[in-house]
């Protein structure tokens, strides 16, 4: 059986209740308000539970579509529906613009409505798993998980966590196991590069032709066995980080290729 929170904002009495019946009755928990205001004061104070908001368009208040990006503000992570009596197709486009899950007229059956929020429930709780475990990443990898007393490491932590809000290219030294990557994926995961990708790869680990191929990729048939175009890492990395691993076992002519893409 179903279960979740929905806010349901509505200034009819009747269809609140209705509603909240319906959806009671398949398990939900319905917090119902009858205008903006109060809609948005039950918001504020229930943000963590509500998976779904079922919202009139023409309220006593506001005006739904107008509405909507204050209640996204307040719940991200939660999905929402806009309900009208009259369906108006340049609302429904604006809607859908400003991030509503669907646009439904009043009157339509019980079914729709009930299938229209049981996958909303689901879109919002994937959400938030995904916001969940992206916490998650960014803790396992931040600069509060190394841990240690020595100077010399809090020193390159207070130096790595300046860097990490610019764009500068990055240079990690030391020797096999003292924690590069680890500061690399830190460095990523503070900056605003942190929702793009980090990819990292072990230079020394390619022979010299297969790594150029890795980081720059190559075009279909430009050599035997080529029979797709591949992207390289540099482009899977647009946006985001990479992390060239034991850079200095590169071949020399390598290193030239990529001092170029590096100035440029």
């Amino acid at each position: 059986m179903p279960d979740g929170t929905i806010l349901l904002i509505d200034d009819e009495p009747n269809l609140r209740q209705v509603l909240s019946r319906v959806l009671g009755y398949e398990g939900y928990t319905v917090l119902p308000a009858p205008d903006a205001r109060r809609g948005l004061e039950t918001l504020h104070q229930h943000a963590a539970e509500v998976l779904v908001i079922l919202c009139d368009v023409k309220l006593p208040d506001a005006h739904g579509v107008e509405l909507l990006p204050r209640l996204k503000t307040q719940a991200p992570t939660a999905e929402i529906t806009l309900l009208t009596a009259y369906g108006n197709i340049a609302d429904g486009v604006q809607a859908m613009k400003s991030g509503a899950f669907d646009y439904l007229t009043k009157g339509d059956s019980d079914d729709q409505l009930l299938v229209v929020v049981e996958r909303a429930v689901e879109k919002a709780r994937l959400q938030r798993r995904v916001t969940d475990l992206e916490k998650r990443v960014a803790t396992q990898y931040s600069f509060a998980a190394m841990i240690g007393p020595s100077a010399v490491l809090a020193k390159a932590k207070a130096l790595a966590e300046r860097v990490a809000p610019t764009g500068a290219a990055v240079l990690l030294e030391g020797p096999t196991g003292s924690g590069k990557e680890l500061f690399a994926q830190a460095i990523h995961h503070a900056s605003p590069r942190r929702a793009k990708p980090f990819v990292a790869v072990n230079c020394s680990a390619f022979p010299k032709e297969l790594l150029e191929s890795e980081l720059f990729g190559y075009k279909k048939g430009v050599f035997t066995g080529a029979l797709a175009d591949k992207k390289g890492l540099f482009e899977e990395a647009h946006g985001g980080t990479l992390f060239l691993n034991e850079i200095g076992e590169l071949d020399i002519n390598l290193q030239a290729k990529l001092l170029r893409v590096l100035e440029n």
